[in-house]
């Protein structure tokens, strides 16, 4: 399970993953909608842990991505 979590992304993935982290919590907090505002700031939380944790979920489920 340790290599799971073990860093996977570049400094440039993380900085990818914090704008859109934040970006998310930013839109979250314009919405209407509770459970889509709900959903927004869960995906922008998430977004920020990998950015900071310098982790990609997809990338350790074997997904290839860009950045």
């Amino acid at each position: 399970m340790k290599s799971f979590f073990s860093r996977n992304i570049d400094q440039r993935g993380r900085v990818v993953r914090g704008l859109l982290g934040v970006a998310l919590l930013l839109a979250a907090y314009g919405c209407q909608p509770v459970w889509l505002s709900g959903m927004l700031t869960g995906a922008g939380v998430f977004g920020l842990f990998e950015a900071l944790r310098g982790w990609c979920l997809l990338r350790a489920c074997g997904v290839k991505t860009p950045l």
